[in-house]
């Protein structure tokens, strides 16, 4: 069983390894069809602004939501106990999660990007969320244990959930001032961010895992993992990118102005990743974890979750705003920058020594 369910996992990585592999030349060309048409047609932004109910825009909630729901969806929570019963690489991963990651993002954005208060915010919120979706590829890439990284997203949705408004507002409001960074112009009330994400993430969520709940009774499991998940998996890809069209098709003349803007949000984004995944595979390993759960950690850390990024900024700023811009730049930066940290975990799983590891850690 254990051989077979290997196999599957091994194959499954396959498969998304040469659509991940892709994924940044389709967002390259989803920014371009983005920037064209909003170039070409400039009275799309009118138009898709038009389709709204209140402060929410009907086609990009759709697509965010839409973005999230796979990645829930493979998620097995019955696992949650097992990643509790190591309260050590639980702790170890929230640490870095909701402490150091925080930090790191909001010192970079406040640091390298003071002089843009809408792009610093964007990569704030950014900060404050770790990845719950493409996580699971990169660690399953990197050959780490895929229960322990299915219980860290499971934890860290939840989290997000309970924790994201209150830290926004925290973050962007009020750890801004103690600096002397620029003061953010339009208010960030835990209320109103806390709405957002309960009405994108908590929906996502809620169908992730009443729906796996529904169709395991129904199905069964080989069913729901080996024949729903791979039909339902391509939706997130598909409708990032159709996210990605619709909002650089309203940052069109901006981009082609301010084609260096894109540049200074990469840099602090690519400072976080290589600092974040070394330094949490680094304490992992003086830990003494094995090799897969290190790389659970290692990746769990250096993730970030830009769908729900992407969701708020549009939300609570609106959807040409420059947080939106700063939030939508991370996926393009991400994929290249965990696809070069998946060769250096695999690199360092062949260089390094590693404990075994024990029956009851399994």
């Amino acid at each position: 069983m254990t051989g077979e369910k290997n196999v599957a996992q091994g194959g499954a990585a396959s498969r998304l390894g040469v659509r991940d592999r892709l994924l940044t030349l389709w967002i390259f060309l989803a920014m371009a069809a983005g920037i064209t048409l909003g170039a070409v047609a400039p009275g799309v932004a009118d138009a898709l602004n038009s389709v709204a109910v209140g402060t929410t825009n009907v086609p990009l909630a759709v697509c965010m939501m839409l973005m999230l729901y796979p990645p829930l969806a493979k998620v097995r929570y019955s696992e949650l106990p097992r990643v509790f019963r190591n309260g050590r690489a639980l702790a170890l991963m929230l640490l870095f999660c909701a402490v150091v990651g925080p930090l790191l993002m909001f010192t970079l954005a406040t640091t390298l990007l003071g002089d843009h208060p809408d792009y610093m915010t964007g990569l704030i919120l950014i900060g404050i969320a770790p990845c719950i979706a493409m996580v699971i590829v990169w660690n399953g890439l990197a050959g780490g244990d895929a229960e322990y990284c299915a219980g860290f997203v499971a934890v860290n949705a939840i989290l997000q959930v309970l924790l994201y408004g209150p830290l926004a507002w925290l973050y962007a409001t009020r750890l801004t001032a103690l600096v002397d960074a620029p003061v953010v112009a339009v208010s960030l009330s835990v209320g109103d961010v806390a709405g957002t994400v309960l009405f994108y993430l908590g929906i996502p969520f809620a169908a992730g895992a009443l729906g796996r709940l529904a169709l395991e009774r129904a199905k069964g499991r080989d069913w729901y993992e080996g024949v729903f998940l791979p039909r339902v998996s391509p939706v997130s890809f598909v409708a990032l990118l159709a996210t990605i069209v619709l909002m650089f098709s309203l940052k069109g003349r901006q981009i082609v102005q301010l084609p260096l803007d894109a540049v200074r949000i990469a840099v602090p984004l690519v400072i976080y990743f290589a600092v974040m995944f070394f330094a949490s595979f680094a304490a992992a390993r003086a830990a003494g974890f094995p090799y897969p759960q290190t790389s659970s950690i290692a990746f769990t850390a250096a993730g970030n979750n830009f769908e729900l990024a992407i969701a708020v900024a549009v939300a609570t700023f609106g959807l040409g705003s420059g947080e939106a811009f700063a939030a939508v730049v991370g996926p393009l930066i991400e994929v290249p920058s965990l696809i070069l940290l998946v060769n250096a975990a695999t690199a360092m799983r062949r260089g390094l020594s590693w404990p075994v590891l024990g029956e009851g850690e399994r």
